[in-house]
């Protein structure tokens, strides 16, 4: 009977724990939901007062500038073709942008991230010293490092891709680190062992495991920098964005033009979107059914 009740009394204490533990959990998501809210409207408020004008006054005429640009590109559609044939380079040099920046930077991203890896590093006590310059790389946004470079070096797709490449191993190299984690450690022992070197216990016993997810993650970034690399033309960094900017900025009369540019860009990172995602799926689970 003792037995019992002292089983009994473990239980109840077990679900007075656990009943706890649920309600400081919906508490915390209560207090984390409405700082929040919080946050949001005072940054809706802070934004209203610094603008020219009210967010609110001028959401009648959010549909203006896509109605302007749709209704033109309607009464010319038949020299789209023409146009969207004409933007063609632009097009590759915003692709051939995002493609050797994102070759580069993944190439760095792999050296920081088996330097940033614990268990796998070269140097230990210096991976504070390597995550502190990925976590750099990718806090400062594209467009700032782009500028800068353009002030530096003159406008081209020179300053994007080096912008581009520097973000690219920030981000590529936090992600490339946390699958590096999850390598097994028993063949770098080996190697190691042996009197293997640590570029050999690397490539040897660390790449052949964990190459299919960084290939996967650096084909989901050429995604992202092709959109990147459209965005740094407004700033001058050349490509088709910077076709764009001049056809909007132009004024009325080229509106045309920009639908077929919108066009081209979207038909591109759809088919890049639908190609890396095959190669991703087959890299990923391919690896896993031959495991």
């Amino acid at each position: 009977m003792a037995d019992l009740a002292t089983t009994n009394l473990n239980a109840n204490t077990v679900a007075d724990d656990y009943i706890a533990q649920v309600a400081r959990k919906r508490l915390y998501s209560g207090l984390m939901l409405l700082f929040f809210v919080v946050l949001m409207v005072s940054g809706f408020q802070v934004a209203s007062t610094r603008n020219g004008g009210s967010f609110w006054g001028g959401i009648d005429n959010f549909f203006d500038y896509p109605a302007e640009v749709v209704s033109e590109a309607w009464a010319n559609l038949d020299q789209l073709p023409g146009f969207m044939w004409e933007y063609l380079p632009a097009l590759l040099e915003t692709f051939n942008i995002a493609a050797l920046s994102t070759l580069i930077g993944a190439a760095f991203a792999v050296v920081l991230s088996l330097l940033s890896t614990r268990g796998l590093a070269r140097f230990p006590r210096l991976i504070p010293v390597f995550r502190r310059i990925m976590d750099a790389t990718r806090a400062i946004p594209e467009i700032v490092v782009a500028l800068v470079l353009i002030f530096i070096m003159g406008g081209g797709p020179v300053p994007a891709m080096i912008a581009i490449a520097i973000h690219t191993a920030g981000a590529l190299g936090k992600l490339f680190s946390e699958v590096n984690e999850n390598a097994d450690l028993k063949p770098i022992d080996g190697l190691a062992s042996v009197g293997a070197s640590w570029s050999q216990r690397m490539l040897l016993g660390v790449v052949p495991q964990v190459a299919p997810n960084w290939l996967s993650y650096a084909l989901l970034r050429l995604e992202i920098n092709i959109r990147a690399s459209a965005i740094l033309g407004f700033v001058g960094a050349g490509g088709l964005g910077y076709e764009l900017k001049n056809a909007i900025s132009w004024g009325p009369g080229r509106f045309d033009e920009a639908a077929a540019m919108f066009i081209i860009l979207f038909l591109t990172i759809m088919i890049v979107d639908q190609v890396s995602s095959y190669f991703r799926d087959r890299l990923v689970h391919g690896a896993a059914g031959r495991s």
